[in-house]
């Protein structure tokens, strides 16, 4: 029997924890009257770093993206707190999704295709009827071909969000790190980002995981009521 808490998303709290109280402490706690350069840097990076903390060993679930998650905190934080060139923040901010949709294609060459767990995979869908309607109908090579597509269009997605992280972080952060300055530039950029990338991005995943749901209709005549787990 497994004990451990379910994982409910909660994608209010993620944003309050993990962006706004973040670039809030960055922009105006980061004076010498307040929490200084060094406290208002280590203070922002703990709420992400925390709550990513406590999802992993709470839910004792291995998350690969949390992961790379903590790792780019962590990395953000050394790049403040060593006062290295500011340039590496830039490419840091592109390296992470870089690595995802490089990590979701390589996968596709392997037993575990991450795009089956993004998108196919039992705890979303009904996956042994689709399954058995698409032998029914002779699809199942032809959906295999349409899960290829989606990881493209899924590593496309985090290429685009690679290179908005890097345009966005070249534009905004150029002051030298361990400044005031620079704190005040990477909260702003933090809150950029929501709306430039996170955004843009979940809309990409909705419109395949669409086209993902379209194929499978077509392929075994299956409605949306059939295709999802029933709760």
């Amino acid at each position: 029997m497994n004990s451990s808490p379910t994982h409910k998303p909660r994608p209010m709290v993620d944003l309050i924890v993990s962006v706004i109280l973040p670039s809030v402490i960055l922009m105006k706690l980061s004076g010498d009257d307040r929490l200084g350069v060094s406290g208002g840097l280590i203070a922002a990076l703990a709420f992400p770093l925390g709550w990513g903390l406590f999802e992993l060993i709470k839910y004792k679930k291995f998350n690969f993206i949390a992961l790379l998650g903590l790792v780019s905190v962590l990395l953000t934080g050394s790049i403040g707190l060593f006062e290295l060139d500011n340039k590496w923040l830039a490419i840091k901010e592109a390296a992470i999704p870089s690595i995802i949709g490089i990590v979701v294609l390589v996968s596709t060459f392997t037993p575990y295709p991450l795009v089956r767990a993004l998108l196919f995979n039992a705890s979303i869908m009904d996956v042994d009827m689709i399954k058995q309607k698409l032998e029914e109908h002779n699809s199942t090579a032809a959906f295999e071909k349409t899960l290829m597509r989606a990881t493209y269009f899924i590593a496309g997605s985090f290429a685009f969000s690679a290179t908005m992280n890097y345009i966005l972080a070249k534009w905004i952060v150029t002051s030298p790190a361990g400044t005031e300055a620079f704190n005040e530039e990477l909260g702003q950029m933090t809150l950029y980002s929501y709306p430039m990338i996170a955004i843009p991005s979940m809309i990409m995943l909705m419109a395949i995981f669409y086209y993902l749901w379209r194929s499978i209709h077509k392929a075994t005549g299956l409605n949306i009521e059939d295709l999802l787990v029933k709760k």
